[in-house]
């Protein structure tokens, strides 16, 4: 069953088709092999009544019957009208039931065993069906001997035997194998073609493929943190991200519909008529800032529709204000920025090629690449500014030549009491800041940073960890001095600082497992409901 499930679809529809075809085949000739019987079983009474009719009306047979050399009068007589009518046998009883004729000489003189016979002799007329003594079936007419004093001096049988259903199939074999040979032909040729076709419009796609290739092709849509719109020459919206929908406040299902009935003020149709990309443009759509870039869609120089890729510009500032160290914020963006252009450029310009497959295969290497980290971003971390900043520190990384790895198992929802957005990107700002700076004094191939952030029954557990060159054990007693860095810029000393006295105030915990040139590893945790001191109490 494994194996007929992992068949090609072509063949899948080809069997289906050739299997509808042929069961219809079977169930026509087991109709026809039944009505065929009938036919023969009519048929095969009819003659056996006439002939029986025949015999019941001859002249010398009703003289003869009661004579005593009866037998040998007759037999001869009613073997030759049986010969001559075709009938499989004729027997003719006297009252007492006695054989006087019978295909079988051995039997002559012999009384009937039939067991139907008896009406026959209250002179009823009648056919009967039944098994003959070699087990075969026979239909049998049965006709009253009536002499011309109107008295009945005898019965008549004649019985044929009915054929075999291998014998009617063996009679009509060479037309129904004809028959059965063109319509499995053309029914296999048919399935093929249609097999074929629905291959040809699904390019050559397996149905798996084709799910896996939708389910893709949402999950990416839906992962990219920027919002998505696309729209048809038409000017009918054919693509529709979530973060689309969440940003310019879109409900329900609205591909399909009119652009402008769902996003009155979106002037992507423009870009219909202009044919050019704008990049990197302002908009104020939906009571919203946007940036976003809007590029054609072609096909063999005609646009045929439009996509726009744009971020909210309002969220952008808000988390810019928000986020500590704003310059590496800002140098974050321009890290993704770059990268963004970089994607759209290459998407605009597969699609300019109309190598429409190439550009969706691209986004799903992205989406590959990303999906992981936008999952945890969008659906687990469920606050903009730890969001913002994890994925700000990532871009960051990646422009430092290091990897920021974030836990899949992370999760957020609600701030330990006493605890803030603006407390929360410190400590995790300066804790990945801290290990960059770690790993740039090494030489490693292989720079990563791991971070978790879970949030447990009672607490938030913070967790970052490098590879890098570790903290030496002198330093380890006065990292949470203010002012006290290995580094000697300007500024430095006040992130540990910063960290160490907010998770004091909420009686929380700092644990710091660090090896020279082996990494370290800074785990924190922030009680979500804090316990009542003295001084609370009073």
């Amino acid at each position: 069953m494994k194996a007929l499930l992992q068949l090609p679809i072509r063949w899948k529809i080809t069997g289906l088709s050739f299997g509808i075809v042929a069961f219809s085949l079977i169930i026509i000739g087991i109709i026809l092999l039944g009505y065929v019987s009938e036919i023969k079983e009519d048929e095969r009474s009819q003659q056996a009544m006439i002939t029986a009719q025949l015999v019941a009306k001859n002249q010398t047979v009703q003289d003869s019957i009661e004579l005593a050399n009866a037998s040998e009068i007759l037999q001869p007589l009613i073997e030759r009208m049986r010969i001559l009518n075709e009938q499989d046998y004729i027997v003719v009883l006297n009252m007492d039931r006695i054989r006087l004729t019978h295909p079988i000489p051995e039997r002559l003189g012999t009384p009937f065993v039939g067991g139907d016979e008896g009406a026959a002799f209250t002179e009823h007329i009648y056919i009967s069906k039944a098994k003959a003594e070699d087990g075969t079936e026979t239909v049998r007419a049965f006709v009253p001997i009536i002499n011309r004093d109107r008295e009945q001096v005898g019965v008549v049988v004649v019985g044929n035997v009915l054929p075999y259903l291998s014998d009617i199939i063996y009679e009509f074999g060479r037309t129904a194998l004809i028959i059965t040979l063109i319509t499995t032909l053309f029914g296999f040729w048919g399935a093929w073609l249609l097999a074929s076709h629905i291959k040809k419009q699904t390019f050559e796609m397996e149905p798996g493929e084709l799910a896996r290739v939708l389910e893709e092709r949402t999950a990416t849509f839906n992962a990219i943190h920027d919002g998505v719109i696309a729209i048809d020459e038409h000017q009918r919206i054919t693509v529709i991200n979530e973060a689309a929908k969440s940003m310019l406040y879109v409900n329900g299902n609205v591909i399909g519909k009119q652009i402008s009935k769902v996003i009155p003020d979106t002037r992507l149709p423009e870009i219909l008529e202009l044919g050019k990309p704008v990049y990197q443009r302002e908009f104020y759509v939906q009571n919203r800032a946007i940036l976003s870039n809007r590029i054609p869609i072609t096909d063999d120089g005609r646009t045929i529709g439009a996509v726009a890729i744009f971020q909210d510009k309002t969220e952008v500032n808000r988390l810019a204000k928000e986020l500590t160290g704003v310059q590496a914020f800002v140098d974050a963006l321009r890290v993704q920025n770059h990268e963004y252009s970089n994607k759209l450029h290459t998407i605009a310009g597969l699609i300019q090629l109309n190598q429409g497959n190439k550009a969706l295969e691209y986004i799903f290497e992205l989406n590959e690449e990303h999906s992981a980290l936008s999952k945890i971003l969008m659906q687990q971390i469920h606050d903009d500014s730890i969001a913002g900043l994890l994925l700000g520190k990532v871009s960051r990384g990646k422009e430092l030549g290091i990897s920021l790895k974030i836990n899949k198992s992370s999760s957020f929802v609600n701030y330990p009491e006493g605890i803030t957005n603006h407390d929360l990107v410190v400590i995790i700002g300066n804790l990945i800041d801290n290990s960059y700076d770690a790993l740039l004094e090494t030489e490693f191939s292989n720079k990563t940073v791991y971070i978790l952030v879970k949030e447990l029954e009672d607490e938030l557990f913070i967790q970052v960890s490098d590879n890098g060159v570790g903290i030496p054990k002198q330093y380890k007693e006065r990292i949470f001095t203010r002012g006290f860095s290995t580094k000697k810029n300007e500024g430095r000393g006040i992130g540990l600082f910063l960290i160490q006295s907010i998770v004091e105030r909420v009686n929380g915990t700092i644990d710091i497992d660090s090896e020279e040139n082996e990494g370290t590893t800074i785990s924190i945790t922030l009680p979500l409901k804090r316990e009542e001191s003295v001084g609370d109490a009073l």
